[in-house]
């Protein structure tokens, strides 16, 4: 018997990436998913893909209606709701004095208010079976990254997003708790310069973590079932770092080996 079996649950953003990775171990751990999207396409071919088990909802983040409609739909299919995972997400490859108002607005929309109206729509099936809320934040909301300034400022609103529902849901049972995970390939999906089209994020600059590789969605769904499950019946208000180790401090990097093998290889103390 898997750890979620016979649990009901509905994963925002889940036809791709780190969405669709969580939806697909939840169907293994004995889960019905509802997963939501903004491309049809997309969402079906997930769907197909995830089998029995899985229903896809089209459905922008960034549209209150949107949002109202298809957690009543995603309750209505699943008979109830146990589990609910806020994962849409979008981005802006842009310093945050750089951003537009319209990006602003648009990423601001998706990643806060979002996460917020599905929360506030879901709550009530939530409390009827002391369910739970999982919200996928990242490591950027923990240290900030230049280059996607106002990404990392919407993290860091989810995380305490995540702690001010664990104190309204308590007294109804409903756990509410963040993970934040580091570099995983493949890349965020929506995240592009201003004014450009979204693309999958690709790239093979990653700054490798302590714990020696880079991470995959695999990892985060593992932590996204260990908090769905009755392991966790007593834990909410927190935060989990999935990020093998890349926020505990600054590692000392080898310099290159034009400024010189003595100082690429400092003596230990």
């Amino acid at each position: 018997m898997g750890l979620l079996e016979a649990r009901c649950a509905l994963v925002t953003g889940g036809s791709t990436g780190l969405g669709f990775a969580i939806a697909e171990r939840f169907l293994r751990e004995g889960a019905r998913v509802v997963i939501t999207g903004r491309d049809p396409d997309l969402g079906l071919e997930a769907e197909r893909v995830l089998g029995s088990g899985a229903r896809f909802l089209a459905a922008d983040a960034g549209d209150p209606a949107a949002v109202a409609s298809s957690a009543r739909a995603a309750a209505d299919h699943l008979g109830g709701l146990d589990v609910l995972v806020n994962n849409a997400g979008i981005g802006v490859s842009a310093r945050l004095i750089d951003t537009p108002l319209a990006d602003y607005d648009r990423v601001m929309a998706v990643n806060v208010r979002g996460y917020l109206l599905y929360a506030q729509h879901a709550y009530s099936y939530l409390a009827r079976r002391r369910g739970c809320m999982i919200h996928i934040a990242s490591d950027a909301g923990i240290w900030g990254e230049q280059a996607i300034g106002l990404y990392s400022v919407t993290k860091a609103a989810v995380v305490m997003l995540g702690k001010m529902l664990a104190l309204d849901g308590g007294p109804d049972g409903v756990r509410s708790n963040v993970i934040c995970p580091g570099d995983v390939k493949p890349g965020m999906r929506h995240m592009a310069p201003p004014g450009e089209r979204d693309t999958p994020e690709e790239t093979d600059e990653w700054l490798v973590p302590p714990i020696g590789r880079i991470g995959e969605a695999r990892d985060v769904a593992a932590a996204a079932v260990f908090y769905a499950s009755q392991e966790a019946e007593f834990i909410t208000g927190t935060t989990l770092l999935v990020d093998g180790g890349m926020t505990a401090g600054y590692l000392q990097r080898e310099r290159s080996t034009t400024e010189g093998t003595a100082d690429a290889n400092p003596p230990s103390r």
